[in-house]
């Protein structure tokens, strides 16, 4: 169980940290509030969670290309 927890709260896309980090507020909260927000409404904030994983890896995926390694030349 530990290992399921490790990978959702640090691997699985990194939205809700990056939110909390960038906003200065507890991450907990954070998926708290999409956790609750999508029982009401139904999946909607899901669809908004996608998005923003997608806007985040599109731009790290930028910052490598503009910025590659000795190993890419």
């Amino acid at each position: 169980m530990e290992k399921v927890k490790y990978f959702v709260e640090n691997q699985a896309f990194g939205v809700c940290t990056r939110l909390g980090e960038k906003f200065k507020i507890s991450t907990s909260s954070i998926r708290l509030y999409f956790i609750y927000t999508s029982f009401i409404t139904m999946g909607s904030p899901i669809i908004l969670y996608l998005i923003l994983a997608f806007w985040m890896n599109i731009r790290r995926y930028l910052r490598q290309r503009n910025n590659p390694t000795v190993w890419e030349f």
